[in-house]
């Protein structure tokens, strides 16, 4: 099986040069074989800037066309069928390359996953997940993140078993604690979809606990936390700028006198630790779970680290047969899902 990772070398904010720089640091760091994909001449000017990654595993797969942060999802994945996003996950599909990064239009991106790689049976929609530090030094997952704006009772169900067997995958835990999110912990608080959810996840083989709060998301008290992809993309987008002002509002005042200046030298290394532990792009991208291969969206402002990262974590995620024990724990649990019931 390939080891590649297929990384859309145009879909960041300031393409081609993060993802150029961090597939260098991945393949030095780590000896991940890379392909990075979009045309030929721009990447090879770009890695020319690096003379030493010549000898590096780091390949070049042509694609003559960039879907822009801009453009209509549907139409621009359809018309432009010789885009970066396309040739990368195609080279999944055809087992060229083992997993798909992008840091491009995140719509474009699971339109495109869902039609070039197709999703697995018993999924009828894929989910995207995010990885959440929390105060107990661990993390927490919350699906789905964006994904999916509207959805049903039994979507919910597939994120919660998805997001348990991926938690279980990635950090050995034999009973991840599941929640959902609600706006209260007892049974009956929620809207329609919540109370009807419940009662579904009750009834799952998984460590339910019940309803959790938005403040559950970061006390470490839960491992995946399950939520349809308007509240969780809120819930989200609400985190990162809470980072954002709590690292402005401390480099204020640790600026404002000398003596705080003087403290913040004795304790530097207590601040950097804080800043690594608050820093998104230190967790690598969002799979997009439920889809036929890897997949993983990050964020189009994505530096050299968060692409490093990503592809790091797109590599354990192989690693670890996740899109196949998805697909077998969910058949064990559905066995009469039609084979094509993922496919949209």
């Amino acid at each position: 099986m390939s080891r590649v990772i297929a990384l859309d070398a145009m879909g960041s904010d300031r393409a081609p040069k993060p993802e150029v720089e961090g597939a260098i640091q991945a393949a030095r760091r780590f000896g991940i074989p890379v392909a990075l994909v979009g045309p030929e001449p721009t990447l090879r000017a770009e890695l020319n800037r690096h003379p030493f990654a010549l000898a590096l595993p780091i390949t070049i797969a042509h694609a003559s066309q960039i879907i822009a942060m801009e453009d209509r999802a549907v139409q621009a994945v359809r018309a432009k069928r010789d885009s970066s996003m396309r040739v990368g996950m195609r080279l999944v599909r055809e087992a060229k390359a083992a997993a798909f990064i992008t840091a491009g239009n995140t719509g474009a991106a699971m339109f495109t996953a869902k039609m070039v790689l197709g999703g697995l049976p018993g999924v009828d929609r894929p989910a995207l997940v995010a990885i959440i530090p929390t105060a107990m030094r661990t993390v927490t997952m919350l699906l789905d993140v964006g994904a999916n704006v509207d959805c049903k009772p039994h979507n919910l169900e597939q994120f919660a078993v998805m997001g348990d067997i991926y938690f279980r995958s990635m950090f050995g835990t034999a009973r991840p604690r599941v929640g959902l999110l609600s706006i209260g912990e007892e049974e009956g608080k929620g809207n329609e979809l919540t109370r009807e959810t419940y009662w579904l996840l009750k009834q799952l083989p998984i460590n339910f606990v019940g309803n959790v709060e938005g403040r559950d998301i970061y006390n470490g008290k839960l491992d995946v936390i399950v939520s349809d992809g308007f509240v969780g993309n809120v819930a989200l987008k609400t985190s990162e700028g809470v980072v954002n002002l709590v690292r402005a509002t401390l480099k204020e005042t640790l600026a404002s006198t000398i003596t705080r200046q003087v403290g913040y030298l004795l304790s530097r290394s207590a601040f950097s630790d804080f800043k690594k532990r608050l820093d998104h792009t230190e967790y690598g991208g969002a799979p997009l779970l439920g889809v036929k291969g890897a997949c993983f969206i990050t964020h189009g402002s994505s530096n050299a680290n968060a692409i490093k990262n990503a592809i790091r974590v797109a590599s354990e995620f192989v690693e670890r047969r996740i899109t196949s024990n998805i697909e077998k724990e969910l058949a064990m649990l559905h066995p009469h899902a039609p084979v094509g019931a993922a496919n949209l």
